[in-house]
């Protein structure tokens, strides 16, 4: 992902006021170090300050192939000098409004005795002047931007929110580029999760690639014994074996995270929505059977997997995990109105990287609802701050984004070898269910440890996607 940054000015005010120029070139180099601290790919075309240096930036950036545009308002500019530079570049546009200090010294200021210098040094604190004027062109022309107001300065609020800005722009240019693998079929009946994948590329781009399971089951007999071996000592060091997983189903668990890892490798897969009934087939009975802890192992490292199919669920949890904190599979499993919390998990995979604890893994007799026997993951997310995520499909309005924040407290949970935590709301748990139900999402979601609503909204607002936040 790359930053393009510019600041403006106006080229009249040079031979007017020494040093002006110079002053806030500085203002733009020191916005600069403060971006590359939070990314460190970042353009910066300087300082642009008439109409020819505005279509000179503009192909400069559309040659950098820049994600995102800051644009620095250093003093008063005409807006002349600010349309050429991003018109023909379809990218986010983040006007940053940055006062050079809290303050003028008044004092100082009017004790000064030269009229120019009195000017000059208005001109450098005027970043406020010309944004409404930007404003207004930008709206005018059809261009979508966002403000960030503030100081260059001991000003923590305003750079985290640019923090925000930057790291939304990378997830965006993360699902822009990435590589979803949908394997086998729907859930047959499940109408909610049934979803347009034309819309996905439009809303978020990337690549969709259907996958058989044939595929998965003809990987699994390239195997080798080494390799077998390798992952069964993986998954006895990553999870918490239960007593009663026999030898056979952790090699058949070994081998099919082998052959999921070649699966990837040769897709260039960065998350996966899969389910197959498999009955029929022995082969590919067996791969889907043996699946969750080779899912969960490439969940953890950053390809998150969704079981059912689920597509809009893995894009929710792409996004999450791109963002750093976690995206597990979940969906409602009981409420708890002694304690008011929801119980919340899902069969299959987990996100073994944000458990509370060591993952167990569990033997099961049955996969209810689903074709065959084997191991599974039982984990609690991290107690502390959590953020939900629902990739929505609306009638007629495409995709959005519904997010809540709320706590994965500590708890009896259910022993059944699913992912199932409890979690609490400041609406309360009767509200949140109203609430969130109320949008229409999928009985799937993406939960993430810590409190990311502003980022996912930030997100949204650079896709050009509805956020709501219920709490």
């Amino acid at each position: 992902m790359k930053i393009g940054l510019f600041c403006i000015g106006l080229d009249a005010y040079w031979p007017q006021f020494s040093g002006l120029k110079e002053r806030l070139e500085n203002y733009l180099h020191i916005v600069e170090q403060k971006l590359a601290a939070i990314h460190p790919s970042v353009f910066n075309a300087g300082l642009v300050d008439n109409t020819d240096k505005a279509f000179e930036t503009g192909r400069m950036f559309k040659q950098q192939d820049v994600d995102i545009i800051f644009l620095y308002v250093t003093t008063y500019a005409l807006s002349s000098t600010v349309l050429p530079v991003v018109q023909r570049l379809k990218v986010p546009v983040i006007v940053l409004n940055l006062s050079p200090a809290a303050a003028i010294d008044y004092t100082a200021f009017n004790n000064m005795d030269d009229s120019t210098k009195i000017t000059g040094e208005w001109l450098a604190y005027c970043s406020a002047c010309p944004v409404p004027e930007i404003a207004n062109v930008f709206n005018r022309t059809g261009i979508p931007f966002h403000q960030v107001t503030g100081m260059l300065h001991k000003d923590e609020e305003c750079w985290n929110e640019i923090k925000e800005w930057v790291e939304a722009a990378k997830v965006a240019h993360v699902m822009a580029y990435n590589r979803l693998g949908c394997m086998g079929h729907y859930y047959s009946g499940m109408l909610d999760i049934y979803t347009d994948l034309t819309l996905h590329y439009a809303h978020f781009g990337g690549h969709i690639e259907l996958l058989e399971v044939e595929e998965l089951a003809a990987l699994r007999k390239a195997v080798t014994g080494s390799q077998i071996k390798e992952r069964v000592q993986l998954i006895n060091d990553v999870f918490d074996v239960q007593p009663g997983c026999s030898s056979e189903e952790l090699e058949k668990a070994a081998i099919t995270s082998v052959a999921l890892d070649a699966l990837v490798e040769q897709y260039k897969l960065g998350s996966i929505a899969y389910y197959y009934k498999g009955t029929g087939n022995a082969d590919n009975e067996e791969a889907i059977s043996s699946i969750i802890l080779g899912n969960s192992l490439l969940t953890a490292k950053g390809i998150p997997v969704a079981g059912e199919y689920e597509i809009k669920n893995a894009q929710a949890m792409k996004i999450m995990d791109s963002f750093g904190v976690g995206g597990s599979f979940t969906e409602y499993y009981a409420m708890d109105f002694t304690d008011d919390v929801i119980l919340m998990g899902h069969d299959g995979p987990g996100h073994i990287a944000i458990a509370e604890g060591k993952t167990k893994v569990r033997p099961l007799k049955v996969y209810h609802g689903k074709v065959g026997k084997g191991l599974s993951v039982e984990m609690m997310v991290k107690n502390g701050p959590v953020t939900l995520l629902s990739v929505v499909e609306r009638k007629d309005k495409g995709l959005m984004l519904l997010v809540a924040e709320g706590e994965s407290v500590a708890g009896a949970i259910l022993q059944i070898g699913n992912t199932n935590s409890r979690y609490k709301f400041s609406i309360g748990a009767r509200k949140f269910m109203n609430e969130w139900n109320s949008y229409g999402p999928a009985h799937h979601c993406a939960v993430g440890v810590g409190h990311i609503a502003g980022k996912i909204h930030k997100l949204g607002k650079l896709l050009n996607m509805e956020t709501i936040k219920v709490c």
